[in-house]
């Protein structure tokens, strides 16, 4: 067969193919339509069917853009700065604005006016503690100081304070004010409710305790394995004596020492001795019992509700 002859039937073949598919295609959209309807006649399952089957186009979505996202800076506690300037008015005087304390209140508060106490007024404070610092709707501050004095009183001050957006920069806008102290909130019961006797428990208690205050011996030979706690050096106490141990969980008050594992978290109230005298002090402490011995496997310091000899 000659080129020309077989490039001819090539043509005439080619749009006959392309019918074809037309044709193919014109009968599934035709038959996809009469199973939408008889599903839709059928009920809602069958046409969940149907709409599943049919063939869909699906349009690539656009490429969405990048939001921005603003992030505020958290505002700064003006309370130190507040506790600042207490100091420095409380010790300055309008009666000689020319001195260190009176400058530094000046500079921290413009539009102050400083005291004028008279020359037998009270000494002035021995330390100046901001405890409370809250910020109003409108952006500025009020924090609460408190002035101790020699005599053992306090005194509680409302300071306002402004602050420049970025929480860098404050100023003291107004001259403080006499307030209420903050009341004494209402503590929970304490979980430590199973009181443990004088034992193994109390004991390794004690030890432990005497290593870590005192320096008698190691804290190593009282920890569970892999726990790591380090003696307070230099040794404050020269002798701590154990006053009283309570316990969360019941094992803590048995006679002797439980199963391998088996977990206790008590506090432990002793009294520490010194040169300069005797102190109270609350450890809370988890212990682990292992091979008939009871090992600290925690010391949360710092955390106990009702601290104190008993």
């Amino acid at each position: 067969m000659s080129p020309g002859t077989q490039a001819s039937k090539s043509e005439a073949a080619a749009p006959v193919v392309a019918g074809a598919r037309l044709e193919a295609m014109r009968r599934r959209l035709r038959l996809s339509r009469v199973a939408v309807w008889t599903a839709i006649a059928a009920g809602p399952i069958a046409l969940a069917v149907a709409v599943a089957s049919t063939p869909t186009t699906v349009a690539a979505a656009p490429a969405a853009k990048p939001t921005a996202v603003r992030t505020a800076t958290s505002a700064a506690d003006p309370g130190g700065y507040a506790q600042v300037f207490v100091g420095a008015w409380l010790r300055s005087s309008a009666n000689d604005e020319t001195s260190a304390q009176a400058r530094l209140a000046h500079s921290m508060a413009p539009d102050v006016e400083l005291p004028a106490p008279a020359a037998d007024a009270q000494s002035a404070p021995q330390s100046v503690t901001a405890v409370r610092s809250t910020q109003r709707p409108d952006g500025a501050w009020s924090v609460t100081v408190a002035a101790q004095y020699a005599g053992g009183s306090v005194r509680y001050y409302a300071v306002p304070v402004a602050s420049d957006s970025t929480g860098s920069s404050f100023t003291v806008t107004g001259a403080p004010g006499v307030v209420a102290g903050p009341a004494r909130a209402a503590v929970a019961k304490s979980s430590y409710a199973v009181t443990v006797p004088e034992g193994d428990l109390s004991s390794a208690i004690g030890q432990f305790l005497g290593a870590y205050l005192t320096g008698a011996g190691e804290v190593d030979r009282y920890l569970a394995p892999g726990v790591q706690l380090t003696a307070v050096s230099p040794a404050p106490y020269t002798a701590v004596t154990v006053q009283e141990v309570s316990a969360i969980e019941e094992a803590a008050a048995a006679e002797q020492v439980p199963a391998d594992g088996t977990t206790v978290r008590v506090l432990a109230s002793v009294e520490a001795r010194d040169r300069a005298g005797r102190w109270p002090l609350a450890y809370e402490l988890t212990l682990k019992a292992r091979s008939g011995r009871w090992e600290v496997a925690a010391l949360q310091s710092g955390t106990a509700q009702d601290g104190g000899a008993r």
